[in-house]
């Protein structure tokens, strides 16, 4: 190399070091990940210790779910988390969107569950949630359970 382009390929060399650093520290720290995870640990803490005030006052009034067995409102769904058998779960891998005041947070589940008295395979199965910042706090908006029946 050109001793005169050293200094150049250096500083362009440290540039990017830069760059890439400061982008791993902004995912990392991210507030955004760090809060829709915890909504989704703390919904599903609130559900296993059935907690219900603290599950239904995060639950919007227009909330709409998709599970394998059908379309649900809040109603329905207040009802189907309520007659809920939970045992052990294991939340992971969760990926978060933000888009204006709405996370959307998919994650990976093993959770030992029966619904409508039907027991759900323990394989790891993907969800989704969709929260929306309002003025009372985070509001559960939708969710998709993707755990086949």
């Amino acid at each position: 190399m050109n001793t005169k382009h050293r200094p150049l390929f250096f500083f362009c060399l440290l540039l990017a070091a830069t760059v890439a650093a400061s982008r791993l520290v902004a995912q990392a720290a991210s507030p955004t990940a760090s809060e829709g995870e915890k909504l989704e640990r703390q919904m599903w803490a609130d559900m296993k210790a059935k907690n219900w005030p603290a599950v239904e006052v995060r639950i919007a009034p227009a909330f709409q779910s998709v599970h394998p067995d059908g379309v649900r409102d809040r109603a329905g769904e207040i009802a189907l988390i309520k007659g809920l058998k939970l045992g052990e779960y294991m939340l992971k891998d969760f990926k978060v969107t933000q888009n204006g005041d709405d996370l959307i947070v998919t994650y990976w589940i093993s959770v030992q569950e029966t619904i409508d008295a039907k027991r759900l395979s323990t394989k790891p199965a993907m969800r989704l949630s969709i929260w929306k910042k309002t003025r009372a706090g985070w509001q559960w908006i939708a969710h998709a359970n993707l755990n086949p029946m």
